[in-house]
């Protein structure tokens, strides 16, 4: 009769722990988020391929919100996204996902996505600019 050791018993938890998190990794990368009015999950809107995602302009809960491809300071591939003329500072993931300073914990699969997400979150607030 075998015994099981303390060396057996770490080893299946902590594999057990690693397949739970590869698991909740890949349903999080399949587009789950907490608002499923801010994104797109199987296609996501605005996506252009390789070229990144493309310009939007849209009313959104009766906010105005816009982004677009922005070169500003040199930066090649960055995206300019604003609420009602403010801007909302946003950043695309090694992943290809994006967040931004009001949802900085949680990731969308397109900058249309962060500014309905920021919006939601934002509860008819103004977006006060960083200084």
């Amino acid at each position: 009769m075998s015994r099981i050791t303390r060396r057996h018993a770490l080893g299946a938890a902590a594999a057990t722990a690693l397949t739970g998190l590869a698991l909740a990794g890949l349903a999080r990368t399949a587009g789950a988020t907490s608002d499923p009015r801010a994104t797109g999950h199987q296609h996501p809107e605005g996506h252009a391929g390789h070229d990144g995602p493309q310009p939007f302009s849209e009313t959104f809960q009766g906010r105005r919100i816009e982004g677009a491809p922005s070169h500003a300071d040199g930066h090649h591939g960055g995206y300019a996204v604003r609420i009602d003329g403010e801007e909302l500072h946003v950043m695309r993931n090694a992943d290809s996902t994006w967040v931004s300073v009001i949802n900085h914990y949680e990731t969308f699969t397109t900058p249309r996505a962060v500014a309905r997400a920021a919006v939601i979150e934002l509860q008819g607030a103004r977006l006060v600019p960083l200084a």
